[in-house]
């Protein structure tokens, strides 16, 4: 029960396989209070049947894209948990042209919607949820190797996880004065809705758990329980980091 009494935020969530989804329901058997965030109405229902009978959490709604949505959302969360321990940014997205064409050809257009969804709204939602955060809380991103290593496919969104790693070491400078630790889990590719769009995805996966050191398979499990260390009290020294999950591929020459 590491996060016994505890109670956050994880945004957003579309389906079972969601590493947000993994993240959200093993903080809530480790007995905290979740809120989960779902884009819209389309995603609701489906979310609402991974909580049906169970207890400590909450469905909200937020449109990352929607400048009102995070007011609306702060004021939710304020009204149902009075403060929050902990918030997981887990939503990423970019046009599928950013993604299959020739990186060169990609429009200011699409770059900055991949942008706005992908980064900003992490320093959005922390400056909006900062004033509800108690002190000695935790944020918790989500990024992938391809922040670093250019990889075939991932394109547009390399360059938002770079951007997203580079504003968790700003946001753990800019908040580490009241004890907010922000730190990165890096999974490996991970079969998941939003990662099917990656070409060849399967060929990725198979790839990283044949040539990792431990060459065993890693999932959304191994994801949430890096994630619930940086909730939970354990990691109270550790901020403006990146965990990687991947069985140890990320330090491969391989």
């Amino acid at each position: 029960m590491l996060l016994e009494g505890k109670k956050g935020l994880v945004l957003n969530v579309v389906n079972d396989r969601s590493i947000g989804w993994a993240i959200a329901d093993l903080a809530n058997r480790h007995g905290a209070t979740v809120g989960i965030g779902v884009q819209n109405d389309r995603f609701f229902s489906k979310v609402e049947k991974l909580v049906e009978g169970r207890e400590r959490f909450d469905l909200l709604t937020i449109d990352f894209t929607i400048e009102e949505d995070y007011a609306r959302l702060r004021q939710e969360a304020e009204e149902k948990y009075g403060k929050l321990d902990f918030l997981v940014h887990a939503a990423a997205f970019a046009p599928k042209d950013s993604m299959f064409g020739r990186f060169k050809d990609i429009t200011f257009a699409d770059f900055a919607t991949a942008m706005q969804i992908s980064a900003h709204s992490l320093i959005r939602l922390c400056g909006e949820l900062e004033p509800i955060m108690n002190d000695d809380s935790s944020i918790v991103a989500l990024s992938y190797l391809g922040s670093t290593r250019a990889t075939p496919g991932y394109n547009m969104m390399g360059i938002c996880k770079a951007a997203l790693e580079a504003e968790v070491r700003y946001l753990a400078l800019d908040l580490g004065e009241r004890g907010i630790r922000v730190n990165t889990v890096s999974p490996g590719p991970i079969r998941t809705l939003a990662a099917m769009g990656v070409p060849g995805l399967q060929e990725k996966i198979r790839h990283v758990f044949e040539r990792a050191p431990l060459q065993r398979e890693y999932g959304q499990e191994e994801a949430a329980k890096s994630a619930v260390y940086f909730l939970s009290d354990l990691s109270q020294g550790v901020t403006g980091q990146i965990l990687f999950v991947d069985s140890g591929y990320n330090i491969a020459a391989t």
